[in-house]
């Protein structure tokens, strides 16, 4: 079962604006069907192969005589070589747009190729899991509880038969062979599946980079190493911390939050629902979730806001929106029945702020509604008409 993805639509937008389109993302997050399916009448080449790596590697010349355009290049990471070369073949045609599609798994490598080589002719687009809004218009039986458990990897909705958990286990082994022994010299995998685990039950949370470091046992220049390798990868996003010159006492460290929730729930020992319902977490799981849904809107949708977290010595709140000098604040809440007590912080946050055109609790309520002048409860399905 294919799962429509909203990013598709500007994916095809920039592959008709520039030469080449880059599309990077997590293993597993469907990029590779994606530009198949979105650009289907072009050749593809999956440098996954060792004898394609080899040849865009060491002969880029007659790879890419072999592979004219428009041409699909997947794990284009494997052959760093190659994009002085596509320079070159690009330029040769500067005003063809939609000549190369790139994708790969490792930003990290990516973005340094592209930089060095194709500044200027290439577009960047990152690829997430699956956002609930995705998994509920094509499988109209999901729960958002279930989403939040089973996580956004789209071959877990394309074989609904799969384990998750199994599936979970194998992606993260997955990951630490293949990924982090070509990012990171690491001397110990269990150590780094440990700082991975201890992220996990970070999710939401304020980044102390020197508490992690302790609790894992490592000194602090590596837990920095090895968080910059996770965001490299896909794994774990930092949401920065509003800042303005007339609030100075703002906190200065970002809010840590892995990937996809299915990971994260994985990671944390939470095995069905019902440790789901129990487990002291689940507001930090919603908070991770609809930090997601909001991440991936922005950038499907072209919402335009900065978004960021706002909180002082004695309050937070969770999501902030800025454009052009006007602000909207959002919390996420576990709940189901918010009431005006929880929005008491989000009342107070924007009488400090000023300017906040409205605010609203993202919660597990069915259906949107007001809960004071301010502030509306908002269920996930409604987050496209407020930040979309």
């Amino acid at each position: 079962m294919w799962v429509p993805r909203f990013i598709e639509g500007l994916l095809s937008g920039r592959a008709a604006q520039r030469p080449v389109v880059v599309l990077t993302g997590a293993r597993q997050t469907g990029k590779t069907s994606l530009v198949r399916r979105a650009f289907s009448s072009y050749e593809y080449v999956s440098l996954d192969l060792p004898s394609e790596a080899e040849q865009a590697e060491h002969d880029p010349a007659s790879f890419l005589a072999r592979h004219q355009p428009p041409l699909i290049v997947d794990e284009v990471q494997y052959a760093p070589g190659l994009f002085r070369h596509l320079k070159a073949a690009v330029d040769r045609h500067r005003t063809k747009n939609g000549q190369y599609i790139l994708t790969g798994s490792q930003k990290l490598v990516l973005m340094k190729a592209v930089s060095e080589s194709l500044a200027g002719r290439a577009d960047i687009l990152e690829l997430e899991t699956l956002s609930w809004l995705e998994v509920r218009a094509a499988v109209s039986k999901a729960s958002v509880m279930e989403f939040l458990s089973r996580g956004g990897f789209p071959e877990l909705y394309e074989k609904p038969e799969l384990d998750a958990q199994a599936f979970q286990r194998s992606y993260l082994a997955t990951y630490l062979e293949r990924d982090l022994r070509q990012l990171l010299q690491v001397s110990s995998l269990r150590d780094f599946e440990r700082f991975i685990r201890a992220c996990a039950l970070r999710s939401g949370q304020l980044l102390n980079r020197a508490d992690l470091a302790r609790d894992v046992g490592i000194s602090g220049s590596t837990a920095a190493a090895w968080l910059g390798v996770l965001q490299a990868s896909g794994q774990v996003v930092l949401l920065e911390p509003w800042f303005s010159n007339r609030t100075k006492s703002l906190v200065k460290s970002p809010k840590l939050y892995l990937g996809d929730t299915g990971l994260c729930c994985f990671l944390a020992g939470i095995r069905s629902l019902a440790d789901l319902r129990e487990s002291p977490m689940a507001g930090a799981l919603w908070e991770t979730l609809v930090f997601g849904e909001l991440r991936r809107l922005q950038v499907n949708r072209r919402g335009g806001w900065d978004l960021h977290f706002w909180r002082d010595r004695n309050k937070e709140v969770d999501f902030l929106f800025h454009r052009g000098g006007v602000f909207e604040l959002a919390d996420a809440k576990w709940t189901e029945l918010p009431t005006e007590k929880d929005s008491q912080v989000l009342q107070q946050v924007a009488d400090e702020i000023g300017k906040v055109k409205r605010a609203a609790l993202i919660c597990r309520a069915a259906n949107a509604y007001p809960i004071t002048k301010l502030v509306h409860a908002l269920p996930l399905e409604a987050l496209p008409d407020e930040w979309g």
